[in-house]
């Protein structure tokens, strides 16, 4: 135990946010719009300079403060969970934040780095390929425990632009017990990974199929107008919307801090956008709430 004495949790602008996350799924992006949003950060700390490094950053009256951990540091990682618990217990408010990615897409980011992963080492002559997948499967059993505690992002088909703005949108949320993250995404490019609950809405009418609304997207009111005409698009949101606020009070009870609720169609584009600014309309005034569109964002 530290021999320092607790946080007073005297300011309410008192804030750790830990980045850890897989290698390659952009924790400096992360870090750097930190930085921009007026946090005070360090990368690759070790975990057990952790507590000091924060005492040491509100002694010189730095309430907001960023930390990026990852797997150089994997022999202190187990210390680093009660860590957490103990900052929390003393009135410090820590916001563990988990990047992540497909498998897929950190290799072809290596690849176009050219940079070697911290746990890889293929030997001579063998398959730097096959070392590198290895390393990332390592690398994800050592970080399992504390993705479970994190709010997790995917990154996998992110620009780093669209990651500095989900992240920055995650630290200026309101604080409140949950917060409810909306996602649109195509089932075609993949699952988001940071999704919690997925619905699938492609069973509903699709307005790709009408000619004057294929270029619109679900946010425009022609098409929202039309969805909002079709009973089983109506029916789909009332239950989606019922089954959440039943087990809301369920996660809040079980201290979760995020809860990401994925809505996918086919493109991303018109049924999946129109059900995730429904939704995050009818939750808005009980909880605090996030929009994200996957495919639409990245196109921006």
């Amino acid at each position: 135990m530290s021999e320092w004495a607790p946080f007073d949790g005297s300011s309410a602008r008192d804030e750790v946010i830990l980045i850890t996350g897989i290698s390659g799924s952009g924790k400096s992006v992360a870090l750097h719009a930190l930085e921009d949003a007026g946090f005070f950060c360090v990368d690759n700390l070790p975990p057990e300079l952790l507590r000091d490094f924060i005492r040491l950053e509100h002694e010189r009256f730095m309430h907001r403060v960023a930390v990026a951990v990852d797997v150089r540091t994997a022999g202190s990682l187990p210390t680093l969970l009660p860590l957490i618990e103990e900052l929390r217990g003393e009135g410090m408010r820590v916001r563990p934040l988990f990047l992540d990615a497909s498998t897929d897409a950190l290799v072809r980011r290596f690849s176009e780095t050219r940079r070697p992963h911290p746990l890889s080492a293929a030997p001579a002559g063998g398959d730097a390929a096959r070392a590198l997948i290895e390393a990332i499967e390592l690398e994800r059993e050592l970080l399992a425990d504390l993705r479970e505690v994190s709010t997790v992002i995917d990154t996998s088909q992110l620009r780093p632009a669209v990651l500095r703005s989900w992240v920055r949108s995650l630290v200026g949320a309101r604080e409140a017990r949950l917060t409810l993250v909306f996602e649109s995404f195509a089932f075609k490019h993949g699952v988001p990974l940071d999704a919690d609950y997925v619905f699938d809405v492609r069973v509903l009418p699709n307005p790709y199929y009408i000619r004057e609304l294929r270029p619109l997207t679900g946010r425009d009111a022609r098409v929202a107008a039309y969805l909002e005409s079709q009973p089983e698009v109506v029916a789909m949101l009332d239950q989606i919307e019922t089954f959440l606020a039943r087990w809301l009070p369920a996660f809040e009870e079980d201290q979760r801090s995020y809860l990401t609720v994925a809505i996918g169609c086919t493109g991303g584009q018109h049924r999946s956008v129109y059900g995730v600014e429904m939704l995050a309309r009818r939750f808005e005034g009980r909880h605090a709430t996030l929009v994200r569109h996957r495919e639409l964002d990245a196109r921006d």
